[in-house]
């Protein structure tokens, strides 16, 4: 699914690539069957916002959002388990990687298997339901960062909550 590969990209650290590819990425948000109109509308003003400062802003932004807060961590283990000592993550790190390993998803990056860009990346390369249910398995995890980086004020609040919105059975029901 192609929204899972945006929001996968857009969370990613921001390099001038991604400035180079905003032009694509806006067309591809337009013309998506899969993405509705609120979700549209969320994403286009996420893409106005990254056009609206320098890209040396929107990195500092994101190193203070991202990797100086622990609330706004994308490692989502982080988010359960506490910080990397502790014993209950390294066990749920383990899982994940021997997950990709059953589907044949090598990680090429150096990110931890459970940072939330690599997971969208994953979740990109399912079929919808599948990756609904994927995704429903860290929703707890995934309402906790929309709630703290609504209350900070972020723009990437509405990313976290597009994916949010869509990691729920409920939503897999409705579709059926």
């Amino acid at each position: 699914m192609r929204i899972y590969k945006i929001l996968s990209v857009l969370l990613e650290y921001p390099e001038q690539e991604l400035i180079d590819n905003l032009p694509e990425i806006r067309a591809i948000v337009g013309e998506s069957t899969e993405i509705d109109a609120e979700e549209r509308a969320a994403l286009r003003k996420f893409l106005d916002h990254l056009v609206s400062d320098s890209l040396t802003e929107i990195q500092a932004d994101y190193v203070n959002t991202f990797d100086r807060t622990p609330e706004h961590s994308l490692h989502l283990t982080h988010h359960l388990f506490g910080e990397e000592t502790d014993r209950n993550r390294g066990p749920a790190l383990i899982d994940l990687s021997e997950m990709f390993k059953e589907y044949g998803v090598k990680i090429v990056s150096n990110e931890l298997p459970d940072y939330l860009p690599l997971l969208l990346e994953f979740a990109s390369s399912l079929d919808g339901d599948e990756a609904t249910v994927f995704l429903s398995d860290v929703s707890k995890v995934l309402a906790i960062l929309v709630e703290n980086l609504s209350k900070a004020n972020s723009p990437y609040a509405a990313l976290l909550s597009i994916i949010a919105s869509r990691a729920t059975l409920t939503r897999l029901a409705a579709l059926t």
